[in-house]
């Protein structure tokens, strides 16, 4: 897709974990790194192009239900009746009149608008767990791949990377045998997953930003048999597989019930998990449990606007951080599309737990604790996606972020705190230029489309 190399200036980029000055990034004609040189010279920076700011490497946004943003806000008054009560399983409801309404058009649409503000929120790729697989009545459409083709377009309409995870769901719980009528639009099963994967990558060959992956929405969602079956086609054509797991207390129980071990013991004990897996939440899980995801290698996505709009509980990153556990970060339900707000959240969420400041800095072993957040879900780009992401790391993709350090939340502050500050110092998004793959990411005004979609969805 690229042919030509480029070279771009930084006063200062964030490099192996710290502020690095003067810094030569040249970018390959594949639009992955060449080579991230510190201290270059004047002659050095002949013909580069200067950026406008600190540079950072772009982040992964791990989980993703693109359709869901145009849920954001609109679910935060509590449900009718005197004693009704809200939770996770209510919320739900609520989610399946969206996921029951929406057309490949709004989806784009609603997709186009997302993508765009997950770019300027500091994030270059986007790990889509999409189960919107059949058209309004239930019925596959004429094209299978319909629906992920309006994300596909979203994508390379505003330049973000994509990895599509096409959804295995064939079951409404542990006991059912099929969907309830409001699930109708996410019917798969195995074959239908690895077939969309085969045609999304048949329709992308060649952008070097776009991939796919799998996922299993849940253990409640599918069979032990169909699992395997799944994950056992992902492992041999390599591919990332993602899982909703441990989010809620009742889906422990009702693993429990049903199996006799929690969701993630049954996991480990029952399934081939490796260092391709990501377990989205993991809310609920022992140290035990987290201690065995560590030693199969696999990661956690951790979605801490999501967890709280939810209910859904606190992760325990102390517990996972000293088992020396991989995780990433994730908005998930959009109802924020920021990494810097996820970080801090997640680091407040354990403040407040346990009544300490600076709790990532010290699990993390880091003088920061902005610094050990991010470095954090740096390296869990790279088993979320199954592509070359990490960081300015020569052969990683090009993938990064100016950070505007004339915006309020940075105005002033010392050039070595700014990532901490970025973190810390709210509100206000503080990103300049956004490159994907080294080329800048000109996000189209998207607004009046999406305003277009929301206008059919909720007041029609």
């Amino acid at each position: 897709m690229k042919s030509e190399a480029k070279k771009f200036f930084a006063e200062a980029a964030w490099v192996q974990g710290a502020w690095a000055k003067d810094v030569l990034l040249t970018v390959a004609g594949n639009g992955a790194w060449h080579s991230v040189e510190p201290n270059a010279t004047a002659q050095q920076q002949e013909g580069a192009t200067r950026l406008s700011g600190p540079v950072l490497p772009g982040l992964v946004n791990a989980h993703s239900h693109a359709f869901q943003r145009a849920m954001a806000g609109l679910t935060e008054r509590r449900s009718a009746g005197a004693h009704a009560s809200d939770d996770f399983w209510s919320w739900r409801d609520r989610m399946y009149t969206a996921a029951n309404r929406i057309t490949p058009e709004q989806l784009e649409a609603i997709a186009g608008q997302l993508y765009a503000e997950l770019l300027a929120g500091g994030y270059t790729q986007v790990c889509d767990f999409h189960y919107l697989h059949n058209d309004i009545s239930g019925a596959p459409y004429a094209n299978p791949i319909e629906m992920s083709l309006a994300l596909v377009r979203a994508a390379q309409r505003t330049g973000i990377g994509l990895t599509l995870l096409p959804t295995l769901y064939m079951r409404s719980g542990f006991k059912a045998t099929g969907l309830r009528e409001d699930q109708r639009r996410f019917s798969s099963t195995p074959e239908s997953v690895m077939r969309m994967v085969e045609d999304i990558q048949r329709q992308t060959r060649g952008d070097a930003r776009i991939n796919a992956g799998v996922a299993v929405h849940s253990l409640r969602a599918a069979s032990p048999a169909a699992i395997h079956e799944l994950t056992g086609a992902a492992k041999a054509a390599g591919l990332p597989v993602h899982i909703h797991i441990a989010e809620q207390t009742q889906e422990v129980d009702d693993c429990l019930a049903h199996t006799g071990q929690r969701p993630i013991e049954w996991l480990l004990n029952h399934a081939d998990v490796d260092a391709r897996w990501n377990l989205v939440h993991a809310t609920h899980a022992t140290p035990a449990e987290l201690q065995g995801v560590q030693g199969k290698g696999a990661s956690i996505v951790i979605c801490p606007a999501t967890e709280a709009n939810l209910g859904d509980g606190v992760f325990d990153l102390p517990a996972y951080a000293a088992a020396g556990g991989k995780w990433s970060i994730g908005s998930d339900s959009h109802v924020t599309r920021s990494w810097p707000e996820e970080l801090r959240l997640l680091e407040y969420s354990q403040r407040l737990t346990l009544r300490q400041r600076n709790i990532a800095a010290r699990i993390l072993e880091q003088e920061s604790s902005a610094a050990g957040l991010f470095e954090a879900a740096l390296a869990g780009g790279l088993p979320a996606t199954g592509q070359m992401q990490g960081g300015l790391v020569p052969g990683h993709r090009a993938d990064f972020v100016t950070v505007d350090m004339e915006s309020p939340a940075l105005l002033g502050v010392p050039p070595g705190h700014a990532l901490d500050a970025l973190v810390f110092s709210s509100p206000g998004v503080a990103f300049g230029e956004v490159f994907v793959a080294g080329d800048q990411a000109m996000a189209p005004e998207l607004a009046e489309v999406f305003r277009r979609a929301m206008r059919e969805l909720w007041l029609n």
